[in-house]
């Protein structure tokens, strides 16, 4: 438990950390220390000289602290505050939650699921930042080693069936068996492929030499399989070490974090990370706060990590991710050789993708400026309608995060306003949308003017499965569709929610309590992040309805009627827009629709009018 006090004279000259909180009794900043009174009494002197540190005082209203035993003890608690908290002054991994981890469950025979929660139970890998290939490998996995992937053990599934499980649920497998499978797995994720194949060629002999040449035969699969994964994806170095190769580079914003991973002298991976708070920051404290969060959690620490420069308390971090991996662990800055060449390829990366990054956010820089915004635009969210005459009418809501499509928080609606409507379909849409937003910050007791003093706390308060609160909503539309949209911004409280209409004839943009719509330059990265918003949410609303149209097909009376194929009942409902209007047709209406006859129009006619009243 934390001690407040007034003044870095109380404190103790003991190793711990100190936390900074605002008026508002939100923690802005968490720091450590071998001697709290010391480090503490340096932000108080008159001529501070880094404007990080000027603006972090300048919200700084009250000072607790908290006594650790050793220094060591004072970083591993720094880093879990920093992580739980998110200090605002801090500089942290960013949006971490978005990054999947693969879990082994622990029970009695484990399971594999990818997740963005870290618990207690289980083991850990990660966190991945290639989503798509995460799931391949966990797909690749359960296959390859027949895990199970039911819920409950209630019983054989279909899997066990085609021989994709053990079926440990009716004793086809024994726990110390199935758990040999387990450790193959963990082995992988480790980068220890060389160990796997060389206990399953063990194996594959054990089994040879028993006459059990059908299992043989799986294993000598299982083998090959590994060996076509590392072909392909690996990199082969002139060593057997495990090594992670740091590197990093500024974004206006961020910093960009190059993570390459080197197992048994393997190049198996490459990610990159952001890091918040990192402006006004040395390149130094930047490497050692990501080393600190990155490997504070269950996973493969590497015997070496390689970095560009020496990083402060180098030393103690060695200490602790010793005690953490159970063996040395070294942290180096290369002077020459392979490994220096290492550490430029990974800086080298860490620039390409700052280049990437930075377009993305001068994009959102731009629009920031020419919108007149608060705060970047880092969340957008962007809605479409999409029907013909009404039927089948379907919305969309897209989001993007920082630049790129975010298709985890994308969503599909079916709409129920009757008739051909937009105006009131997109008013039904956005309500969907922010009705459960504002019931939200209800239960919590949270209004307007509380959000509009404290944007920053709706990252923190809003759960996953409602989406963070955009910083932009973009309609496709004008003036009337925009004066719509923000009177159900009104009507649920969220007039501090940023929202324009992008006319697409002229590519104007409205905005609330403006005669003029805004025009910005067609070469301009802020309008084609904008366009393809718009383009994008129009698309998932289209290929939704377009969906929902061939089902009705698939399932129409249509496919009743002698001389009407798939292309014909197409053309009918393209012609007709539905059903109902293909029923009150004369044959000479049905004649005119592409690629009708006479014989084939009278049989649609006669099908819908004949005596049997279908």
């Amino acid at each position: 438990m934390s001690t407040k006090v007034n003044s870095p004279d109380e404190l103790p000259r003991k190793p711990g950390i100190y936390i900074m909180k605002d008026e508002n009794e939100e923690i802005i900043y968490v720091g450590k220390s071998k001697s709290l009174r010391s480090r503490v009494r340096s932000y108080f002197q008159k001529n501070l000289d880094r404007p990080k540190t000027q603006v972090l005082m300048s919200h700084f209203n009250s000072l607790e602290y908290i006594v650790t035993n050793t220094e060591k003890e004072a970083l591993i608690l720094e880093a879990n505050l920093i992580k739980k908290h998110k200090p605002r002054y801090n500089i942290s991994l960013k949006d971490d939650k978005r990054y999947p981890y693969v879990k082994i469950t622990d029970e009695d025979f484990p399971k594999i699921v990818i997740t963005r929660d870290i618990g207690k139970k289980g083991s850990y890998y990660g966190p991945f930042t290639d989503v798509t290939a995460v799931r391949q490998t966990v797909k690749f996995l359960k296959q390859l080693f027949r895990i199970r992937t039911c819920k409950r053990m209630d019983g054989p599934c279909l899997n066990s069936q085609i021989d994709l499980c053990y079926a440990p649920c009716n004793g086809s497998i024994s726990k110390e068996e199935y758990h040999e499978h387990i450790k193959k797995i963990d082995l992988f994720f480790q980068g220890k492929y060389n160990k796997i194949i060389k206990d399953l060629e063990s194996e594959m002999k054990e089994a040879a030499m028993n006459q059990e040449f059908e299992k043989a035969a799986v294993i000598r699969d299982q083998i090959n399989s590994i060996e076509e994964v590392m072909n392909k994806q690996f990199v082969e170095l002139n060593n057997e070490l495990d090594q992670d190769i740091i590197a990093m580079s500024y974004t206006t914003q961020n910093a960009v974090v190059v993570v390459m991973n080197i197992r048994n002298g393997k190049i198996i991976g490459k990610d990159d990370f952001l890091m918040d708070g990192s402006q006004h920051t040395s390149s130094d404290e930047v490497i050692s706060a990501f080393i600190k969060q990155f490997y504070g959690i269950n996973r493969h620490i590497p015997k070496e990590i390689l970095i560009e420069e020496d990083i402060p308390d180098d030393e103690l971090i060695e200490e602790w991710l010793s005690d953490l991996r159970g063996n040395k662990v070294s942290i180096k800055v290369p002077q020459k050789g392979n490994k220096l060449r290492l550490v430029r390829m990974a800086s080298k990366n860490a620039d390409i993708i700052k280049n990437q990054k930075q377009k993305m956010e001068n994009s959102m820089i731009e629009l920031k400026k020419y919108l007149k915004l608060e705060k970047l635009p880092r969340v957008i969210e962007g809605y479409d309608i999409s029907n013909i005459s009404g039927k089948l009418a379907v919305g969309s809501k897209v989001s993007f995060l920082d630049g790129k499509p975010n298709k985890k928080q994308y969503k599909k609606f079916k709409m129920n306003t009757p008739g051909p409507n937009d105006f009131a379909m997109m008013k039904e849409l956005l309500e969907r949308r922010l009705k459960p937003l504002k019931e939200h910050y209800d239960k919590i007791r949270i209004n307007e003017e509380h959000l509009k003093k404290n944007e920053a706390e709706t990252e923190r308060i809003v759960p996953l499965k409602l989406g963070e609160e955009p910083n932009l909503i973009v309609i496709d539309g004008g003036k009337g569709q925009l004066g719509m949209a923000v009177d159900v911004l009104k009507e649920y409280g969220l007039t501090h929610i940023p929202i324009i209409g992008l006319a697409k004839e002229f590519e104007e943009i409205y905005i609330p309590n403006s005669s003029f719509p805004i025009r910005i330059p067609q070469d301009n990265e802020a309008l084609h992040l904008l366009q393809q918003v718009r383009d994008e949410s129009h698309r998932f609303a289209v290929t939704y309805h377009r969906k929902l149209r061939s089902k009705k097909i698939e399932e129409s009376p249509l496919d009743n009627i002698v001389g009407i194929g798939k292309k014909r009942k197409i053309e009918l409902l393209r012609h007709f827009g539905d059903l109902e209007a293909i029923k009150k047709a004369s044959i000479d209406e049905i004649k005119e629709v592409n690629g009708m006859n006479e014989k084939a129009a009278t049989n649609v006619f006669n099908y819908f009018h004949n005596e049997t009243d279908k």
